[in-house]
């Protein structure tokens, strides 16, 4: 709980990835890689329920015995390669809402794949919600790339320009961009329920190092997620 708001955690594991099979519950630095997660998001100062919604049986087992809820099964048309995670939200917070009358106010939501995040980084968007007054926070990190001094694309003639127009001759005089890094999503539940989307007129940021901010999306990315997370 924040200032009197109630948050609740929900942790997305689906069964069925593609680029890394098993991804989710693959040993990470000795632990199940979903482990990693639960354990930031019941580290939390402010986080008053941690919920994992899956499909699959061993996913919600090794969540249970990692200390998460497995209060549902996830209905396997929301466990699909095309299922927007934004569905899959929503049908959590019905379930808690109408199954278990439990009543909040911040939805939290943390991916797997992320697990070098720290656990201020989580503590500090729940923050940031309340504090600035925002819509919702997502977390990012600084682009490698500018699409308005060195990011290019051609259209279907062969023609290439930049991405973004402009006339900056260096990439510190061109505005700042953020990649998103799939880490960290906080929403006021309400407003979660009514715009069923990320980018909000009242969306806010928070920005995490480089070396905090690996999402997972292959073995590559594992193996080099494991060796910062060990060194």
């Amino acid at each position: 709980m924040y200032k009197d708001h109630v948050v609740v955690c929900v942790i997305p594991a689906r069964g069925g990835s593609k680029g890394l099979p098993g991804k989710n519950i693959k040993m990470f630095c000795g632990k199940p890689l979903i482990a990693h997660t639960i354990a930031q998001a019941r580290q939390s100062k402010y986080i008053d329920r941690v919920v994992v919604s899956t499909e699959d049986e061993e996913i919600a087992q090794i969540s249970l015995e990692y200390g998460a809820e497995v209060p549902f099964m996830r209905p396997v048309e929301l466990a699909g390669d095309g299922s927007r995670t934004v569905d899959v939200l929503l049908h959590a917070i019905k379930w808690l809402e109408e199954a278990d009358k439990y009543n909040f106010d911040i939805l939290v939501l943390l991916h797997t794949t992320t697990p070098l995040r720290a656990v201020k980084d989580i503590d500090s968007c729940i923050k940031m919600l309340v504090e600035a007054k925002a819509d919702n926070v997502f977390s990012v990190t600084e682009a490698h790339r500018n699409p308005y001094f060195n990011m290019v694309e051609r259209d279907r003639q062969g023609t290439v320009k930049l991405v973004k127009e402009g006339t900056f001759s260096t990439r510190q005089s061109a505005p700042e961009v953020y990649d998103l890094n799939a880490s960290i999503y906080v929403w006021w539940k309400d407003i979660l329920k009514k715009d069923k989307k990320i980018f909000l007129t009242g969306s806010k940021i928070y920005v995490m190092p480089k070396e905090r901010s690996l999402d997972i999306d292959d073995a590559f990315d594992f193996r080099i997620a494991e060796y910062l997370a060990k060194n």
